[in-house]
């Protein structure tokens, strides 16, 4: 169901690969001592990315012999252009948002993260796509470890843990497609056999499908506030591209993207911890890319696609209000901040566009996209999906818009003292503010990157109007009910409960176990020594008589051990009659 390829070229272009451009960012960085040039790597190096991405026509390809293999490192086509494109610039953004961070670590990771999961996207073939997919899972958990907490060690580690789940399952379905003689990366729709399903289930863990998603919400919010951003961007968006490309159509992302959607709002508004909260977002906006992506329709690919790169721009913007806030102010709970608004006035006006965006309200950017996937649902008769859908719609931007924008910046003062936060992050905040609205007002420019041609009008009297309309009921609804909406300071347990419980009760059982097999082996090992050793040390001691006597309480070398002169013998005759066995029977011996 996808575009077709063009024909390839297998000779490489003056242009380096867009994703190439940010991994040798990364290690220069991470070899580089002085601060500003890491800086100007931190600008260069996605710059470069963007300029590659725009410079590859559609139809290229770039092979690569590896043993008896042709291995196709970059496929450029309508939708990895897309993806390469808005990867770039995310980085691009996001790199200057941490500009100002002191570790050549955290930047070094950052751009490895970032150029890894650009070459995911950009791969033509199996194992090109799962060498890049375990460099991105690798690199990104130390954006949450440099943040050197217990609570992010921790995190980072249960981050790493199901990741390497993930990388196996997929590692698993593509050697049996590899085996099978399949290397390239084809759609598997309708497929049923094993490697669908390795792939599925591996790709799916990357996507945060519930009940294996608490990957994401436990490890986002332990990250750094610049790691945040890059880690909220990356990962979800390279497993959704995947879906996209491998199994297009596939029903049963339509029912599972159904319940992400409201899944994640639910938990969302539960939640008091302001990036976890947004982490609950991702959920939610993947479950209507799914939606698309189940569907299966033109529409409803373009869909997906565009919902997953305008989501790039306005869910890394908010990830960046919310990480200036936390490097202000120290705190990351809703029920510790208020009245930022006049200590934070432009935080504050960039966290409204991008709340505007994800709400989907006219003139941003989450106008012209996630319409399209409600929009496929009503062409294809799904008026359930196109209820749950906007519902879903509804409570984000009661979440988000309303709750957290209000309590966040216009709720009670808590007098809280704030640091004034880089001139680099407001820069980047801008930035992201200024693509939700040039895309937002000029939906021409998004629409004309997307795999397919886009039949779909989001600027129509109708379409307007009714979401004006839902949104200003919301609104009164949130107001009326004001005071029932504040966040209490508690922790919401997830369905990851119910499986990190029994496994750590397991993995303490086993462990005892192990701890008392290895006491009482060492009890009893013991004993056994106690009267092996003392035989061992002195044999003779333990013979009844010898003919000399009785035997000494100590062994005696010189008494008791063989001449010589008998060992030499005994090996000359050995040697002699293994000698003539070969010579006689059979045959010369230098025959």
């Amino acid at each position: 169901m996808m575009m077709e390829v063009k024909t390839a070229m297998n000779n490489f272009q003056f242009v380096l690969h867009p994703g190439f451009a940010l991994l040798l960012g990364g290690i220069s960085a991470a070899v580089v001592r002085q601060k500003l040039i890491r800086q100007v790597i931190m600008v260069v190096a996605p710059l470069w990315s963007i300029a590659a991405a725009l410079s590859l026509p559609a139809g290229t390809q770039w092979g690569y012999p590896f043993m008896n293999l042709q291995l196709v490192i970059l496929r450029a086509d309508a939708l990895s252009l897309l993806f390469a494109f808005i990867f770039g610039v995310i980085a691009f953004l996001s790199c200057l948002y941490a500009l100002h961070v002191k570790s050549s670590g955290e930047a070094a990771a950052a751009l490895l993260y970032a150029g890894s999961s650009l070459s995911v996207v950009m791969a033509g073939d199996w194992l090109t796509l799962i060498f890049f997919w375990e460099i991105m899972a690798i690199s990104s958990v130390f954006l949450v470890w440099n943040r050197k907490t217990p609570q992010a060690i921790a995190a980072g580690f249960r981050y790493l843990l199901i990741h390497m789940l993930g990388g196996n399952l997929l590692l698993a379905g593509i050697f049996l497609q590899v085996t099978g003689g399949q290397l390239t990366i084809t759609p598997l729709t309708g497929m049923q056999d094993g490697a669908y399903w390795l792939i599925l289930v591996g790709i799916a863990i990357n996507a945060a499908i519930p009940p294996l998603h608490a990957w994401l919400t436990d490890a986002y919010p332990e990250a750094t506030p610049s790691g945040s951003v890059f880690l909220s961007s990356f990962t979800t968006k390279t497993a959704i591209y995947c879906l996209i490309r491998i199994f297009p159509g596939t029903q049963l992302l339509l029912y599972l993207g159904v319940l992400m959607a409201l899944y994640g709002v639910i938990f969302a508004i539960l939640e008091n911890n302001i990036r976890r909260l947004l982490s609950y977002h991702i959920l939610s906006q993947l479950g209507f890319m799914l939606v698309g992506i189940g569907i299966g329709t033109e529409l409803s690919l373009n869909g997906a696609a565009a919902l997953a790169c305008s989501h790039l721009i306005y869910n890394s913007l908010l990830f960046m209000g919310a990480g200036a806030v936390v490097y202000a102010t120290g705190k990351n709970k809703l029920t510790e901040l208020g009245g930022l608004y006049r200590s934070m006035p432009w935080t504050a006006v960039f966290f409204g566009i991008a709340a505007l965006s994800i709400s989907g309200i006219p003139l941003f950017v989450g106008f012209i996209t996630k319409p399209m996937v409600i929009t496929a649902a009503i062409v294809n008769r799904l008026p359930t999906v196109e209820l749950l859908l906007t519902v879903a719609s509804i409570g984000t931007f009661l979440s988000i818009a309303l709750k957290l924008n209000y309590f966040m910046f216009f709720g009670a003062e808590r007098g809280l003292k704030t640091e004034k936060i880089p001139f680099n992050m407001s820069l980047a905040m801008a930035g992201g503010s200024f693509l939700c609205l040039l895309y937002g007002m000029v939906p021409r420019l998004f629409y004309e990157r997307l795999p397919y041609v886009v039949d779909f009008q989001s600027y129509t009297v109708g379409h307007v109007f009714s979401t004006v309309q839902l949104m200003l009921a919301a609104l009164v609804a949130f107001w009326l009910v004001l005071p029932k909406m504040a966040t209490h300071n508690v922790i919401s347990l997830d369905t990851d409960w119910f499986y990190r419980k029994p496994f750590a009760a397991l993995m303490g059982g086993l462990v005892r176990l192990v701890c008392e097999i290895k006491d009482q082996s060492g009890v009893y090992g013991r004993a056994a020594l106690t009267r092996v050793v003392p035989f061992f040390r002195n044999p003779v001691k333990w013979a009844a008589q010898t003919v000399e006597g009785p035997a000494p309480d100590y062994y005696d070398a010189d008494r008791y051990r063989t001449p010589v002169g008998v060992i030499v013998l005994v090996s000359i005759v050995i040697f002699v009659l293994a000698f003539s066995y070969v010579w006689l029977w059979q045959g010369n011996f230098f025959g």
